[in-house]
């Protein structure tokens, strides 16, 4: 008596791993950067020359700017990243980062109802670091994610020009900073608040 063989089963092959899935996601790590990227597409026999474009993109990083170029592109023209190239990407930095500058930031973004124009306005000592404060109040505020905000223009404003009371309380001439409250700091040879090292009342801090 012989035995019958067993059945084979043979399984189905496994679907290949989907992608890493913040690969096509902008994620805001740090401050944000301004880039310089230029691109055209990529030349040919017909068109050996092609037309290069130049464009000002704020992102944390040159990987997330290339890909951002890449995305505006492909609306704006016929191309895209298999049949383009980018010829360049430089980083802009600003000289002047010791004064405290308004800036005015025009900007469009995607919410769950639609999509909103918005004008808002920042102090900063730099343009990155007032786009820096817009993508956190944007995603404290309107629950904006950085891949769904497109910054259309951005200017340096006077403060005559400003529009928003966060920014009006900072533009006037007469601006004070009281202190009603101060505590001597330690100087050379002396220390803080008294002569010896430990005390047993509290320190009065009110200034008189």
């Amino acid at each position: 008596r012989t035995t019958p063989p067993f059945p084979s089963f043979s399984r189905p092959p496994l679907p290949p791993p989907p992608p890493f899935p913040y690969t096509h996601i902008m994620t805001v790590s740090g401050p944000m950067k301004q880039y310089q990227v230029v691109g055209r597409k990529a030349p040919t026999e017909a068109f050996p020359n092609p037309e290069a474009y130049r464009m000002i993109i704020f992102a944390p990083n040159k990987v997330i700017a290339r890909s951002k170029f890449w995305y505006f592109m492909q609306q704006f023209r016929k191309m895209k990243k298999t049949t383009g190239e980018i010829i360049d990407v430089n980083e802009i930095v600003e000289k002047n980062k010791n004064q405290v500058k308004n800036y005015g930031i025009w900007l469009r973004y995607d919410s769950r109802s639609g999509t909103h124009n918005m004008y808002r306005e920042y102090r900063d000592l730099s343009l990155c670091g007032a786009i820096t404060q817009l993508y956190d109040e944007m995603a404290g505020r309107h629950r904006t994610r950085p891949r769904s905000i497109q910054i259309i223009r951005t200017a340096e404003i006077a403060a005559s020009d400003c529009k928003r009371p966060d920014t009006l309380q900072f533009v006037s001439k007469d601006q004070k900073f009281p202190l009603p409250h101060r505590v001597d700091s330690a100087k050379r040879g002396q220390k803080a608040l008294s002569d010896t090292t430990f005390s047993v009342g509290r320190p009065t801090t009110c200034f008189r």
